[in-house]
């Protein structure tokens, strides 16, 4: 098979929704350029603040742009929020209390959450159970939400439902990944039936399209910025925006009762955070054009992937299902090797913290475990799936998409 064949035709197929993907990203610059002026953020903005960081104007301003960009009333975003997991923990454990129902309504949430909700883990490491929440989920039915189901278990658990949780993305589920708009839908039919906060993982989503699901009556979206909406400039640093008393809560739980956002030093990297949003959109734009490359050559190579080359995306992860252990391991190589950072190494599965199953990942990174620059990962089971994510440039995530088509080839034989 004749991959750089395959790369030719991808670029003629593909020009279309390249096309597409770049008027969203024109929008979203757009949109956040004049957040930046509204608000008018200056060079004074930039500076840096330390101990207890009170009155910080660069860090303050920065979380009402991001409150203006997300068409919501409050935000939190902090260098010294340390991963996606950790503003989720900040998320959930700022709202519910001893008592309280947490409600997942996509199914079980992203390994990393397992330990967290007190599904997996030591009893009395400190997890939600521990403090006497509840965890029921329900199931999805034929790819998205089984809404009959979720109003019986909010109608049985009434009032104790205190947090109502959705995945967007797809994490290490084999399912499609919900729009904002999509979302706003199960929001709007969830408030009907309850007054419990709606809480989205919106990590992978952002700048994908033209809204968040805060525009669409979300209490609260969570996600890290060394994914989307870090721009491949933030090295650090997580995010919670929504209504204000739903971030306020979460503030406390980040600082202290009577403290919350008040403090918090900048420590000089508000600018890499104004410069990460400045970019999101044009880079979340790379790695959606990566991941339509990706799914067009392996779908072309034989391998199933989610989505389809030709379908539209909800957030930047692509799956391909590899079909064994030594293909995931093969897939995931490729991309480490097409990577420009540490390129040279192999990677190995291991048993990762947080993970119930070996996983193998790939992360040639500037940032270290930075997925919207380009990286792979997966669980060593069956059925074998790679979820792709990232590109910092389209030009450097084909060249590690190809990279891993070789790799693939090479396992084949």
């Amino acid at each position: 098979m004749d991959i750089y064949a395959l790369k030719q035709q991808a670029e003629v197929a593909l020009a279309p929704l390249f096309a597409k993907i770049d008027q969203v990203a024109e929008e979203n610059t757009a949109k956040i350029l004049k957040a930046f002026r509204d608000h008018r953020v200056s060079y004074a903005h930039f500076a840096p603040t330390d101990g207890y960081g009170y009155d910080d104007m660069g860090r303050d301003t920065l979380e009402k742009v991001w409150a203006t960009v997300f068409e919501a009333e409050a935000a939190l975003v902090r260098t010294s929020i340390l991963s996606g997991t950790h503003a989720l923990t900040l998320g959930l454990f700022g709202l519910l209390r001893p008592g309280d129902i947490l409600l997942s309504v996509t199914g079980r949430p992203y390994d990393t959450l397992s330990d967290v909700i007190g599904l997996t883990g030591e009893e009395g490491s400190g997890s939600l159970k521990d403090f006497g929440v509840t965890y029921k989920e329900v199931e999805m039915k034929d790819g998205t939400l089984d809404m009959e189901k979720v109003d019986q278990a909010l109608a049985t658990y009434g009032e104790q439902v205190k947090v109502v949780f959705i995945q967007r993305s797809k994490g290490y589920q084999d399912r499609v990944s919900f729009t904002a708009e999509e979302i706003g839908g199960f929001v709007r039919h969830i408030k009907e039936k309850t007054n419990a906060y709606v809480v989205i993982d919106n990590c992978y989503g952002e700048f994908v399209s033209l809204r968040e699901p805060t525009a669409y009556g979300a209490d609260l979206c969570i996600g890290s910025l060394i994914k989307n909406p870090g721009g491949g400039m933030a090295e650090v640093g997580g995010y919670l925006v929504g209504t204000a008393k739903a971030v306020s809560l979460c503030a406390n739980r980040y600082a202290a009762p009577g403290v919350g956002g008040e403090v918090g030093a900048s420590m000089g990297l508000n600018k890499s955070l104004y410069k990460g949003l400045f970019y999101a959109p044009h880079t979340v734009a790379q790695a959606l054009k990566t991941a339509h490359f990706a799914a067009y050559i392996f779908s072309q190579m034989g391998y199933h992937t989610n989505p389809a080359y030709d379908e539209p995306r909800a957030d930047i992860i692509q799956a391909i299902h590899c079909g064994s252990a030594e293909g995931l391991i093969a897939f995931c190589r490729g991309i480490q090797h097409g990577s420009p950072v540490d390129a040279y190494l192999t990677c190995e599965p291991w048993d990762m913290p947080g993970y119930n199953d070996p996983v193998i990942m790939a992360a040639g990174a500037f940032t270290q475990g930075s997925s919207v620059e380009i990286s792979a990962d997966g669980p060593v089971r069956p059925p074998y799936i790679a979820y792709m994510q990232g590109g910092l440039t389209y030009e450097s995530g084909k060249f590690a998409v190809l990279t891993a088509a070789e790799e693939l080839l090479a396992a084949q034989k």
